[in-house]
């Protein structure tokens, strides 16, 4: 499954306007522009002109990305940059929503079609407690959060980020819809041929992008998707079957599931960790590991933690926190990842991390190499490579 043969279900559903194309491209363009373009003129501008005053100034190199942005925050080209990239994220939304609005009906009745259909499943709990760290910010500038509903099968805010999103990544020839997902499970199947897991689970999967890889590439396993969102879930279930695949979904909270103990072989996310309170992260990795049979791996796309990145990247990376609804963001990178993974009962000797090729722009011969660790993968940045880690039971 790639970006050029997936089925996008609310674009063949939702189809746009002329007048809407042209808007998605333009904010599409305006997007790259800030993230590609203005975000390396303000590089240039920290490493010829701010960097070196700091220096003059205390005598060494900002230690971290908080002297960074603290250095930064009043240069002009950083707040020119900034209220773009503030404003291309709301206007990625508001994008996308005259189109969904006018199809609303026809993307409900797919909703409801595909929980008739016997293709994969979906559990719904209406009596579920949906965290107020969840319920108090639209995560992202998304309206709505999430998890907003109008009545019985709506799927507003699944068709919202499903489109949303691939107008947010368009821009960026490296950020391919479902690129995490494929990278991650081609990279399993050549470092680890002979792992085949029988059950698999993404937490916190949203309309499904990057849970469907893994049905692809491991044909013959279960794969779960689970998320407090059901509008999200009633999208990922019709996205699913558009697409050929049976999977199976479920709102719940990552923290406490109602699967049995060593149920799965495989456990992954996908830029999913850094959106929850590091106590909440805790308790999803104790109940990943819960979740685990021995000998099953627990895998997580997340961005790379502090330590891992110099001072500027640090700063660029941690602008969601302050800027985008993402307030545990700059938290969770400041944890060391083994220390999490340890706590929760992992062993500290089957913890790995590492950066890997993304699928979707890397021929396959590289992409091997650095699987199997022959070669080194890109730098991080703009989807050029992928941060993994996790540990096996």
């Amino acid at each position: 499954m790639t970006e050029d043969t997936e089925r996008l279900l609310a674009a063949d559903l939702a189809p746009a306007t002329h007048d809407e194309q042209a808007r998605q491209a333009f904010v599409s363009a305006l997007r790259r522009h800030v993230m590609v373009d203005l975000a390396a003129a303000m590089r240039a501008s920290w490493e010829q002109q701010v960097a070196p005053r700091f220096e003059r100034r205390y005598g060494r190199p900002a230690a971290d990305g908080l002297e960074v942005r603290r250095a930064m925050r009043n240069q002009p080209i950083y707040r020119f940059w900034s209220v773009l990239r503030y404003n291309a994220q709301e206007m990625t939304w508001q994008s996308v929503l005259p189109q969904i609005e006018r199809h609303l009906p026809a993307l409900r009745e797919a909703a409801k079609t595909a929980r008739r259909r016997q293709q994969g499943s979906l559990r719904l709990d209406p009596d579920l407690a949906l965290p107020r760290e969840y319920t108090a910010l639209d995560i992202h500038l998304m309206p709505g959060n999430f998890h907003t509903e109008d009545g019985p099968d709506d799927v507003r805010q699944g068709a919202l980020y499903e489109l949303g999103t691939a107008v947010f990544g368009s821009g960026l020839q490296l950020r391919r819809r479902g690129a995490v997902g494929l990278s991650m499970a081609h990279f399993l199947r050549l470092a680890q041929p002979d792992f085949r897991p029988a059950r698999i689970l993404d937490l916190g999967c949203t309309v499904g992008a990057n849970t469907l890889p893994y049905a692809e590439v491991y044909p013959e396993a279960a794969v779960h998707g689970i998320d407090l969102s059901a509008p999200q879930l009633r999208f990922a279930l019709a996205r699913a079957q558009a697409n050929g695949y049976a999977v199976h979904f479920s709102q719940q909270n990552a923290e406490h599931t109602d699967f049995p103990d060593g149920y799965f072989d495989l456990i992954v996310s996908s830029f999913f960790l850094h959106e929850l309170p590091t106590a909440s992260t805790q308790r999803v990795f104790r109940e990943a590991h819960r979740l685990l049979a021995p000998g099953g791996l627990m895998l997580h796309m997340e961005l790379p933690p502090a330590a891992a990145v110099d001072p500027y990247y640090n700063f660029f990376l941690d602008w969601d926190a302050y800027h985008n609804n993402e307030p545990h963001y700059a938290e969770f990178r400041r944890q060391d990842f083994a220390d999490l993974c340890e706590r929760a009962g992992f062993a500290r000797h089957r913890f790995i991390q590492r950066r890997i090729g993304n699928w979707t722009v890397t021929d396959a011969d590289t992409f091997a190499a650095i699987a199997r660790g022959e070669r080194e993968a890109p730098a991080h940045g703009n989807g050029a490579s992928w941060f993994v880690f996790g540990a096996w039971k």
